[in-house]
């Protein structure tokens, strides 16, 4: 009977734990399906990320689109490459890809001895492809231009550009070969089929330089501020920023390309034409301490002449000519090296010499610069060596040429204007002086710790226009 009594209580228990287990299946299946829906509303830290671009590779993202690179990132890939050569010395891709990182490499550093391992590079592509090699035809046009060699730099281009019209990144090297030779019409038409073949950030910091050059500051401004903002790698971006630095500079406003210069150099430590401006801005701003440090910066990791020349002036201005000579001595080294590494740097010993050594020689310098490449910048730089070697009536016809828009002298340069304003002073010519050097002052009133004052003794020295209807020399010349 015990038997037979207990029979019916597991029955009646038996359905019981069927419910309980059911229910508790139920919750199972339902918590399970609570917890996948967490897991896949959970941030994708449990899947696996894709790894981020080598340094190598970014430089060589950076160096085929022709934008700036970071140091670190161009050391890579030039290694990987040089090993990649040796291995395989009949790989032309990858001796084009070496030639313009050295290229770039030499650019950033300023260091000239990187230019003729870039042309051996380029020409040992070249050499291992002759035919339809556009990279290697466009690094040596890129090589060209960084070594102030303007109308290499267009054959090269040009050339490039018969293989492959469409081909976007031989347009910016065709606009600063186009520039560089004074051609600002053929540098706009390169621009205007730039942007209908490509936008983003390298074409908008391209278009920036050409409305730059036009006198568009605004236009040039706007675009750069677009770029900075577009752009992706932290050394892109800070390059960006400093020329946004640079045209606050050209404008006077001190503040303002402080500010760009020193976030240029915070987000691209290795970013020195950034650090290079923070001294002019500092010096300008009276903080003279902090000038001298940042040049100093500059020059030990960039030893560039210009900043050599710019250092040597601030020196001078504050009545520390040794300390000036000191800097002049190492621009005309690096001019000696420069010339060993094939680049081009007469123009700023023009310059120096024009002001500080033999205007004579400045003279003989820039008048072969002028025959082989008449952009701008040499017309404003001969003007002067002329008037300072006291032929001044010849050098006002160059430095209208650098200020006049129809003759492709757009941009709104203090220091050109300076310059003109002189030179017709001199030439008794005082109206034209007296505007112009207000010009050069309204432009940019701080733009040289030695000339800017000098500006301004020379317009105090002219006064005011004199009374209405007294005629006042100021015949422009034919």
């Amino acid at each position: 009977m015990e038997n037979q009594q207990e029979g019916p209580e597991r029955r009646e228990g038996g359905p019981g734990r069927r419910v309980r287990t059911r229910r508790v299946l139920i919750a199972s299946v339902a918590g399970c399906a609570v917890l996948g829906g967490v897991l896949v509303l959970l941030p994708w830290e449990r899947r696996a990320e894709p790894a981020p671009p080598s340094p190598g590779a970014q430089a060589l993202a950076a160096v085929s689109a022709g934008v700036p690179a970071a140091l670190p990132d161009l050391a890579e890939l030039i290694a990987e490459r040089e090993k990649r050569v040796r291995a395989h010395p009949k790989d032309a891709a990858s001796w084009a890809v070496l030639g313009a990182a050295y290229v770039e490499q030499g650019r950033r550093l300023a260091d000239p001895a990187y230019y003729p391992r870039a042309e051996r590079a380029l020409r040992t592509s070249l050499a291992v492809r002759p035919e339809r090699n556009t990279r290697a035809l466009a690094g040596l046009a890129a090589l060209a231009n960084v070594r102030r060699d303007f109308p290499a730099a267009r054959r090269w281009g040009e050339a490039a550009l018969k293989l492959q019209p469409r081909r976007w990144t031989t347009y910016p090297l065709l606009i600063d070969a186009y520039t560089g030779l004074g051609e600002h019409q053929t540098a706009e038409r390169m621009l205007d089929r730039l942007t209908e073949l490509r936008s983003g950030p390298a074409v908008l910091a391209r278009a920036a330089a050409v409305y730059r050059d036009r006198g568009w500051r605004e236009d040039a401004a706007a675009s750069l501020a677009d770029a900075a903002a577009g752009a992706r790698a932290p050394a892109e971006r800070a390059s960006y920023l400093e020329r946004a630095g640079q045209l606050a500079w050209e404008r006077g406003d001190l503040q303002d390309a402080l500010r760009h210069f020193q976030e240029a150099v915070r987000l691209d430590p290795d970013q020195r034409a950034a650090q290079a401006g923070q001294g002019r801005a500092l010096a300008a701003l009276g903080r003279t301490t902090e000038a001298l440090n940042a040049y100093r910066v500059a020059l030990a990791r960039q030893p560039s002449p210009q900043y050599a020349l710019e250092l040597g002036e601030l020196y001078e201005s504050l009545g520390m000519p040794e300390a000036a000579r000191v800097q002049y001595d190492l621009l005309r080294e690096r001019v000696r090296d420069a010339a060993a590494g094939g680049a081009d740097e007469e123009l700023v010993l023009g310059r120096f010499e024009a002001d500080h050594g033999d205007p004579g020689a400045a003279v003989r310098r820039l008048r072969a610069e002028w025959r082989r490449q008449p952009g701008t910048e040499v017309a404003d730089a001969l003007g002067w060596a002329l008037h300072r070697a006291g032929r001044s009536e010849e050098g006002l016809r160059y430095a209208v040429r650098a200020t006049e828009g129809e003759h492709g002298g757009g941009v709104r340069s203090a220091v050109y204007a300076y310059h003109r304003g002189v030179i017709e002073r001199e030439l008794e010519r005082y109206g034209a002086a007296r505007r112009h050097l207000a010009e050069a002052l309204r432009i940019n009133p701080y733009f040289s710790p030695l000339h800017a004052p000098a500006a301004r003794a020379a317009a105090e020295a002219l006064g005011e226009p004199p009374d209405e209807g007294v005629p006042e020399m100021d015949e422009e010349p034919g």
